[in-house]
């Protein structure tokens, strides 16, 4: 399987309502130390995607800097499940623990 096979289903795994860091899904795919290239992977994805892209921050717990609206999309789809931001940080909480 190719690694952005092996990171989709990660990414597929992250519950509702729960976030991942692209390390944590990097590790998870048996792929240590690729977290920046789980976020290259994320962003190639197409538009209107059903893979809940919007469950992976970066390892502080916040939603990754990006241009455009990609960022307010992903505050809105997050907070749509329930997940909790204190100011730009998502609380301890909605971690995904394995």
């Amino acid at each position: 399987m190719d690694k952005p096979q092996l990171i989709w289903q990660v990414v597929a795994s992250i519950p509702k309502g729960k976030v991942a860091s692209y390390g944590q899904v990097a590790e998870l795919a048996g792929l240590p130390g690729y977290a920046r290239y789980v976020g290259t992977t994320l962003s190639r994805l197409p538009g209107g995607t059903k893979l809940p892209w919007h469950r992976v921050v970066n390892a502080s717990m916040k939603i990754a800097e990006r241009g455009g609206s990609r960022m307010l999309e992903q505050r809105h789809l997050l907070e749509a499940e329930g997940v909790v931001l204190l100011g730009e940080k998502i609380l301890k909480h909605h971690r995904w623990q394995i």
